[in-house]
């Protein structure tokens, strides 16, 4: 197994994520669930309209919190929001019922990978395995 796969493992085995972003000087936390390894790299999505992806896109620098119930995972890095139209099908291919809210609104899926990143992977004392990925 690579060291993505480990940690899109963990998101895996979580179910729930977090995602914290900087809102001005404030820190933004909230619960994700949608995540894609494709081409070594996990695709994380949000509507564009979202405050949240204003805040990337004002500061990139984001972390992803997942807890599998044996690690913790710390996974931090800038948030790349290239468009990748390839990537939005699939994940309305997985979620048909976010592809209908999203359609029938005329809403965009944003979706991001973390790029310039750390992962941690820590049980309560300390870090067990850490990981840089550059893109």
């Amino acid at each position: 197994m690579s060291n993505i796969e480990k940690v899109n493992d963990i998101i895996t085995k979580a179910e729930v994520f977090y995602l914290s972003t900087v809102d001005g000087d404030k820190p933004k936390v909230r619960p994700l669930g949608f995540h894609l390894l494709v081409e070594d790299k996990i695709y994380f999505g949000v509507g564009t309209y979202k405050e949240v992806y204003k805040q990337m896109e004002a500061n990139p620098n984001v972390e992803i919190a997942a807890w599998d119930g044996e690690h913790f995972l710390r996974y931090y890095g800038k948030a790349d929001l290239s468009k990748n139209e390839e990537v939005v099908e699939k994940a309305f291919e997985l979620m048909p019922d976010i592809a209908e809210v999203y359609k029938a609104n005329g809403f965009e899926m944003g979706v991001f990978f973390l790029n310039d990143a750390t992962a941690e992977i820590r049980n309560m004392m300390e870090i067990e395995e850490s990981y840089e990925f550059k893109y």
